[in-house]
Parts: C-alpha cells; structure tokens; sequence
C-alpha cells in the first residue's frame, strides 16, 4: 500500500503544466511526430505494486533504451524492430520480442496517426490531463498504452502497458529533455552507463 501511495505521489508531484481541456488527436500525433529525441528518468509501477527506478533514452523512429537501477540493473532496448531484455543477474542471452508486438510500437512509429481508424479505443480528458488509450488495430491481441498528456506546453507525463494477459505496468516520467544528439551506443550497448551519464 505505501509503494501505491509512493507512486500517486509522484505523479502529483511531478512538475507539469495542468491541461485545462481535452487536447484533439490531432494536435497528440503532431506532438509525438515532432519528437525526436528525449532524455529523463522514470520510476515504473509493476503489477504488483513493486517500483522500479531509472533512466530513458528514446530516439524516434524505433530505438529506446530503459536503464534500471540497482539492485535491478535491467537494460531493455528497442532497435531494429526488436525489443532485448537483459538481465543483470543472468548469463542467458536476452530475452527478444519484435517491437511490433508491444503498444509502445505505436509510440516508436516513424509517422504516429492518432486518427487511423480503430486505434485509439479511449480519449479522455480526467479534469487535469487528457489520456488517450490506443491499440494496433490490426493486432488488438498485442495489448493496448495509455498516454497521459498535459498542455501549456503539450508534453507526454505517463503511459500505462496493458498486456494480452491482463497484467498492466506503469511508467512515471521525470522533466523531459527533448531535442539534441544522443550516441548511438546507447542502442547497441547492454552495459550500464553508471552515475556519470545521469
């Protein structure tokens, strides 16, 4: 119950500018199309409550690397049309899905559509953000994100993974730093980047 409450904090307390109505998907795809590189850290919610912490690279289209803090210590990148899960504590290979399978695809695409027909399921505004819920439509089985936005300026704070087994993980994002070259290491690299790239 205090990681839940942990959590809810956190998204209160995260510094944003507070939507004062709904944004049209239009105006969501322009945004996420505009994207080109970001940078911050996250602390993730998992299904059972448990928290993880870290950073996030992401490079549109396609590439996004998810580095866990200790004791977790994961690297979990997506390139190629791939997402690779590597396990600290682990000296299997990673795990390999294509990205194509994951609702973060959506996020990833080279020119994201908000308005193609039967991806987004859900367009909400809950008084303070607009949280837009959208799936592949030609492979619903995959899952489904939703997408927290505030305005003033337009910007992404959270998004939430539902999977095709009903398990769903939250992802809390920290002040973003958009814009700017990041080094392509970070996408062929499992390695930790340690304190000095934070």
């Amino acid at each position: 119950m205090k990681q839940i409450a942990f959590a809810l904090a956190l998204t209160l307390a995260a510094p944003t500018a507070w939507a004062a109505d709904k944004l049209p998907l239009s105006q969501i795809s322009n945004y996420l199309n505009s994207l080109n590189t970001v940078q911050t850290t996250f602390t993730q919610v998992n299904d059972d409550g448990t928290l993880s912490t870290g950073k996030l690279w992401l490079q549109r289209p396609g590439k996004m690397r998810f580095e866990y803090d200790a004791p977790n210590d994961a690297v979990v990148l997506a390139r190629s049309g791939s997402v690779l899960i590597y396990d600290a504590k682990s000296n299997q290979p990673p795990e390999q899905y294509p990205l194509r399978r994951t609702p973060l695809s959506l996020v990833l695409a080279r020119n994201v559509n908000l308005g193609q027909a039967n991806m987004v399921v859900g367009h909400e505004f809950d008084g303070t953000a607009t949280v837009v819920t959208a799936q592949d439509p030609k492979n619903p089985e995959n899952g489904r994100i939703e997408l927290m936005f505030t305005s003033d300026p337009i910007e992404l704070r959270k998004w939430v993974i539902h999977d095709n087994a009903g398990t769903q993980t939250t992802v809390l994002l920290g002040p973003l730093t958009e814009g700017g070259r990041l080094d392509q290491s970070l996408f062929s690299d499992n390695k930790k980047r340690g304190s000095d790239d934070r």
